[in-house]
């Protein structure tokens, strides 16, 4: 073993090599009042189910990661999106349609998609920095489901089940 340490894989490999893991496919909502926010994330994952504990990785050159890091935000919305949300997926990864297509609804003041087939409220537990990214952890304290079909993300492109 070799006392220097390794460069590891350059990042173009490694987001290639982990396209091959199908994920599903998320909006993380926040709101500090004033401004209301959303991002798509695939790095999503369930952590504990007792306690119930969600994490989601949030770069920090986002927006999102402004927001969620701020005092003022303890809670955040984790939308698992359907087959035919799509657009929604585009919409909050940089590629915005029209706002008036985005059916936010309200959960107790924090901003949450319509029509996705989960919807999870967490309060923001820990913060931890990760390289380039935060890893924002939450308690999950209300959720919603339905049995609808998921989008679904593989190797760069969208796919859905069936």
């Amino acid at each position: 073993m070799s006392d220097t340490p390794s460069a590891g894989l350059n990042a173009t490999e490694f987001r290639q090599t982990l396209g091959r893991f199908a994920s599903g496919v998320t909006v993380i909502t926040a709101t500090d009042g004033q401004t209301r926010r959303g991002m798509t994330a695939s790095a999503f994952v369930s952590v504990s189910l007792t306690p119930p504990l969600i994490l989601v990785s949030v770069d920090t050159r986002a927006q999102m990661h402004e927001l969620l890091s701020g005092e003022s935000v303890t809670h955040f919305g984790v939308n698992v999106l359907s087959a035919t949300q799509r657009h929604l997926s585009d919409h909050f990864a940089g590629k915005p349609g029209p706002e008036e297509r985005v059916p936010w609804f309200e959960h107790e003041g924090l901003p949450l998609i319509g029509g996705s087939i989960a919807q999870l409220v967490c309060r923001k537990e820990q913060v931890i920095t990760a390289g380039d990214h935060t890893l924002f952890m939450g308690f999950v304290e209300y959720s919603r489901y339905t049995d609808d079909d998921p989008l679904v993300y593989f190797r760069g492109q969208y796919h859905e089940l069936g």
